[in-house]
């Protein structure tokens, strides 16, 4: 019998839901063929991720959730780890999968609906893979299912110039950013004589050995390159040039995509990759924070990257009449608050350090994807071609003709801004709150104790508070157009039922998330999900 038929059977098992989703898109592409139904294909869309669902409840619930620790100490020959950050992400990605399908519901063709749903299905199963990579040539992959059928998902509901010019856009950025993130796993795997995540975060936190400096330098470029190529997807500067412009040419839905699912892959893929959600079967020394694995100035990049991300995004949002190029802009803005909580979590106190940096990212990407899939959603129920809604100005005297949207839609701005019992300011408070936290990592062994500058943080704290004010304004300038102008042109349109449904989930999202018990249910499982339990394995063969 193979050595490791085990492990390869389990992943088998707890792959289940990401081979039904691959299932359901090869029916659609089939399908689609030989008849276009919007209301069918997308009915079988939603069943799939519905299928994949139950099927992950199966495998956490039920008998097969008792395979999970020895699941965890084979993390050394596994290609995919189904630890509990695997199966927050599955969940994660399948309601996000169900929310896109809802908000796109009738923007494709209905000629290309079949395989419009189909690549959001393999897309899907692509961002859940990232979050069970346990191997770069697995999470490559993984990120490529992400990354390829969004270049044919971006060009399926409009065919006019400006679709083609910002998908071709997309297309050439995101292979030149693959390029750099292939450039900094070869030098990881140069480093660490393998390609098993696990057992390169084995051999970097080990004891410092004779080349302890020569390692350093090697893995500092590889920091900056996988730094560089995950920057895209998360739109970092300035790796962020490509946003507002894509944002700009593309479907409503499309844009709604860009800004939220490539960042759930790129920050799950900066936690695995970086170190910041460690396999219990690695060993840790104890005086290394979490996301040190590659180099003690990780907390350094992400803390220039944090300032400049917030900073520019917010200004730049300031110049901004177009909505969607304003929300690129807030997103690279939203971008940067989230790189403060990877900046801070590697000098965070307690003994729950590295989860509460974590858990403060993921509650914030979640509130984040409430917040934007909403709006997004307000501009597709009221855009039509003959009365489009593309500028700050179009949603002129919105509050007269369709008081409650205009209600709704001033919930998820007030959250955008940071607004009390919204689930922006939440995710803001903890944050910011942990920049405001950090303190001196132990001294390593025969070192000095690794000084912290006392302004470092709190400084960017001040920074990120500055920025979410100054979002504030160009929040603030959306609703006051909306109650206080009145339109040339009154809006008629209403939407559709699945819309208002995408936009009704999402302002419940962004209260229950707020306030307890759903912050206090979410930050327990989150907390949960990215926390390391004691024990530890010797180093394979393959890491020594």
């Amino acid at each position: 019998m193979h050595p490791h038929a085990r492990e390869l059977a389990q992943l088998f098992e707890f792959g289940q839901p990401e081979i039904a989703l691959v299932v359901c898109a090869c029916v659609l592409f089939v399908g689609g063929l030989f008849r276009a139904d919007r209301r069918l294909w997308g009915g079988v869309a939603l069943a799939g991720l519905g299928v994949a669902f139950l099927v992950h409840l199966m495998i956490v619930l039920g008998p097969m959730a008792s395979a999970l620790p020895a699941n965890a100490s084979a993390a050394f020959s596994v290609p995919l780890l189904f630890d509990p950050l695997a199966h927050l992400t599955r969940v994660l990605a399948l309601a996000t999968g169900a929310m896109f399908i809802l908000l796109s519901w009738h923007e494709p063709p209905e000629r290309n609906v079949a395989d419009h749903h189909a690549c959001v299905m393999i897309i899907i199963a692509g961002v859940s893979l990232v979050g069970a990579a346990n191997d770069l040539v697995a999470l490559f992959l993984a990120l490529e299912m992400v990354s390829i059928p969004t270049y044919v998902l971006q060009y399926l509901p409009r065919h006019d110039d400006a679709s083609q010019e910002a998908s071709i856009k997309y297309f050439l950025l995101s292979v030149f950013s693959s390029a750099f993130l292939l450039f900094g796993f070869s030098y990881l795997f140069g480093l660490t004589g393998t390609t098993n995540i696990a057992a390169s975060l084995h051999v970097l936190y080990g004891a410092p050995g004779e080349d302890t400096k020569a390692i350093a330098g090697l893995a500092q470029i590889a920091l900056l390159m996988i730094a560089a190529g995950l920057g895209f997807r998360i739109t970092a500067v300035p790796f962020h040039f490509y946003a507002p412009d894509v944002f700009q040419g593309i479907s409503t839905s499309g844009a709604a995509f860009l800004s939220y699912i490539p960042k759930i892959a790129g920050f799950v893929a900066l936690l695995r990759v970086f170190g910041f959600v460690v396999p219990d079967a690695v060993t840790m020394q104890s005086y290394q924070g979490s996301g040190l694995a590659l180099s003690d100035q990780v907390p350094t990049l992400f803390w220039f990257l944090a300032a400049l991300t917030m900073s520019i995004g917010n200004l730049l949002a300031l110049l901004q009449d177009n909505l969607k190029r304003l929300l690129a802009y807030s997103s690279i803005a939203h971008a940067g608050y989230m790189l403060v909580a990877l900046a801070s979590a590697p000098y965070l106190s307690g003994p729950d350090s590295a989860s509460n940096g974590v858990a403060a990212l993921l509650f914030y990407l979640v509130a984040y994807g409430a917040m934007t899939f909403g709006l997004f959603g307000v501009i597709g129920m009221l855009h039509r071609p003959e009365r489009p809604v593309e500028s700050v100005d179009d949603l002129a005297g919105l509050a007269k003709s369709h008081p409650f949207l205009a209600l709704l839609t001033t919930i998820l701005m007030f959250s955008f801004i940071g607004m009390p019992l919204t689930a922006g300011f939440t995710g803001k408070f903890f944050i910011f709150f942990g920049a405001l936290s950090t303190e001196a990592l132990p001294p390593p062994v025969g070192g000095a104790v690794r000084e912290l500058p006392g302004w470092l943080y709190p400084t960017l704290a001040v920074i990120g508070m500055l920025n979410a004010a100054i979002g504030g304004w160009y929040y603030l300038r959306v609703i006051t157009v909306m109650y206080l102008r009145g339109a040339v042109k009154p809006i008629e349109t209403w939407g559709t039922a699945p819309g208002f449904t995408t936009l009704a989930i999402c302002v419940l999202l962004t209260l229950g998330l707020s306030v307890p018990p759903g912050v206090t249910w979410f930050l327990g499982a989150v907390r949960a999900t990215t926390a390391r339990s004691a024990p530890a394995v010797p180093a394979p063969r393959e890491a020594e």
